[in-house]
């Protein structure tokens, strides 16, 4: 019998207790979306179990074959390195697909969406309020583009106006940000959409740039379209796993 491949979600980590709980949040969801599918969660840093604990421990189970899923939003430097470097450290046993990252996607616009309605606004709002998306931050220039051009997505749904923010390593600050879109001709009230996945030092610093605001949304954490995009992402690799091995037979 052939079983489909593990799931391996790989979550960078944090000291703050709330990320690994809201990934283990998340994971389960996704999983509960999947009978049948056995999904793991490993960390980068900080937490446990490690990504390469995981990994030999799937190894002396006998397990073969894996789909690697980074929990980034972007290709930046963790999925771009980090990630490759731990996989390459695998046993040999297991044949490991990397699969992409979550962004960009409708459905995150749709999870970000989803947070704003929760922390009290309403689709008859969006003509007067400006967004300020707020990612964690980047160096890598390919990242920041794909962040820009998800707040110009999220701005075709309908809302006033949606600026890019960074709480780290790029500009505008939140804070920033949300002094600009006040000062928009047509902006009635500010809200700022964290567009990050756990909480942590970096959306809290978020959360704070976000004093002067009118609304403050929930990270993404554990929402529907995120566990749904999962598996999206897990169903790409694994497809692309099986036309590998089909063209070599």
């Amino acid at each position: 019998m052939n079983h489909p491949p593990v799931l391996l979600v790989i979550a960078h980590g944090s000291r703050d207790p709330r990320h690994a709980a809201t990934v283990q949040a998340l994971v389960r969801r996704a999983g509960a979306l999947r009978p049948g599918l056995r999904v793991e969660t490993a960390f980068l840093d900080f937490n446990l179990p490690s990504v390469a604990g995981v990994l030999d421990r799937l190894a002396a189970e006998g397990v073969r074959d894996v789909v690697a899923l980074p929990l980034l939003l972007t290709r930046a430097f963790h999925a771009k390195a980090d990630v490759p470097a731990v996989l390459r450290q695998a046993p040999a046993s297991l044949r490991i697909r990397q699969a992409e990252v979550l962004g960009p996607s409708p459905l995150l616009i749709a999870a970000v969406e989803r947070r704003l309605y929760e922390a009290g606004l309403a689709p008859g709002d969006k003509s007067a309020t400006g967004v300020v998306l707020a990612s964690a931050g980047s160096t890598d220039p390919e990242a920041i583009a794909v962040i820009a051009e998800t707040a110009r997505e999220l701005r075709r749904t309908g809302w006033c106006s949606v600026r890019p923010a960074f709480a780290s390593a790029s500009l505008p600050l939140t804070e920033d940000a949300v002094r600009a879109l006040r000062a928009e001709p047509g902006v009635r009230r500010v809200a700022v959409a964290p567009y990050v996945i756990a909480p942590g030092r970096l959306p809290d610093r978020i959360a704070a740039g976000a004093a002067e605001a009118d609304v403050l949304a929930d990270v993404l954490g554990p929402s529907p379209e995120l566990a749904r995009l999962l598996l999206a992402r897990y169903d790409g690799a694994a497809l692309a796993a099986e036309r590998v091995t089909a063209a070599a037979v």
